[in-house]
């Protein structure tokens, strides 16, 4: 009965997915935005253990705050989820030069001032601001863009996220054996690379500091750098109050190997976990509250990696 339901509720889900991608299609941007933030705000109306989970990580991240600012933020959160649910369905067939009208680029030249014919770059980003429309403006912009992704559960939405991602020469590479030499190989060919990390996930990685608490925090987006050679760039995506997507690239890091990989690993992730925390600190409605974050723990004697706040940088 269980596995009939799931079944039913994916298929509806599926059904309703290919439905506002339809519509999409007739309706401008700002309309659809307002749909998703209502479907935001009304969802936040049913507790569960993702608004109670998402309230205790408030809590957690922000104890110097008062459950004022707090409940604000969370209901901020809601409505940029659901304005993130409309803006997906508007990427799916807007024409490039629309996407980048609407799209405000500081520091791309950080990105890709580097690259060459046979040497990429990886940016590493969060789920931040509205990551998929970071990839598809950098698409748009001519970046060629292999992002590492993890395949859904659901073979329908699986293709609908790979057609989304791919629709301006993008690449996928998906988690498990033979992601990291699809990877590399990208990186010889003179391609971006993207990884998001800061999701507490099955793959191997180290306890970085967020928020002050320990996180499990994947460190491949530290080991291919530092084997391969290339660049680091982080970069974040920002809705503003005008409407634009804000997408701002730091400075490159060169990474430089040790005679400890594993330790200059540790460091960088803990690093690049640093400037992830800087930037949902300058944008906490537009993060995902409701992720297991600090699910993992480490045990007695494990190493806790803390970004050096000298190197963390500024806002942008």
């Amino acid at each position: 009965m269980v596995s009939l339901l799931r079944t039913v509720r994916d298929d509806l889900g599926y059904l309703g997915v290919r439905a506002l991608l339809g519509g999409a299609r007739v309706l401008p941007l700002s309309v659809l935005r307002a749909v998703g933030r209502t479907i935001g705000s009304v969802a936040l109306a049913f507790p569960g253990r993702d608004l109670a989970r998402a309230r205790d990580h408030l809590a957690k991240a922000f104890p110097e705050r008062d459950q004022a600012w707090r409940d604000d933020v969370l209901k901020g959160c809601g409505r940029h989820l659901g304005t993130l649910l409309g803006e997906v369905a508007w990427l799916w067939s807007a024409p490039p030069s629309a996407i980048l009208a609407r799209s405000e680029f500081v520091g791309l030249e950080n990105l890709t001032g580097g690259l060459t014919a046979n040497r990429g770059a990886a940016l590493v980003t969060g789920h931040c601001g509205n990551w998929e429309w970071l990839n598809l403006a950098l698409g748009a912009a001519g970046v060629g863009l292999t992002v590492a992704a993890r395949e859904l559960q659901d073979s329908r939405f699986d293709e609908v996220a790979r057609r989304l991602r791919g629709r301006f020469g993008g690449e996928s590479a998906l988690r498990g054996k033979g992601a990291g030499a699809k990877l590399v190989q990208a990186l010889h060919r003179g391609r971006v690379i993207g990884l998001l990390i800061d999701q507490d996930i099955a793959a191997p990685g180290v306890f970085a500091e967020f928020f002050g608490r320990p996180a499990w925090t994947p460190i491949g987006a530290a080991l291919l750098p530092l084997r391969t050679k290339c660049p680091v760039v982080t970069g974040f995506a920002a809705r503003q109050a005008g409407g634009t997507m804000r997408l701002a690239f730091d400075p490159p890091i060169e990474p430089t190997p040790g005679e400890d990989l594993q330790a200059e690993a540790a460091r960088l992730a803990a690093l690049l976990t640093g400037r992830i925390e800087r930037q949902v600190r300058a944008y906490p409605m537009q993060w995902v509250w409701m992720h297991k974050r600090w699910r993992h723990q480490p045990g007695k004697g494990e190493t806790v990696w803390t970004a050096p706040a000298a190197r963390q940088g500024d806002v942008r």
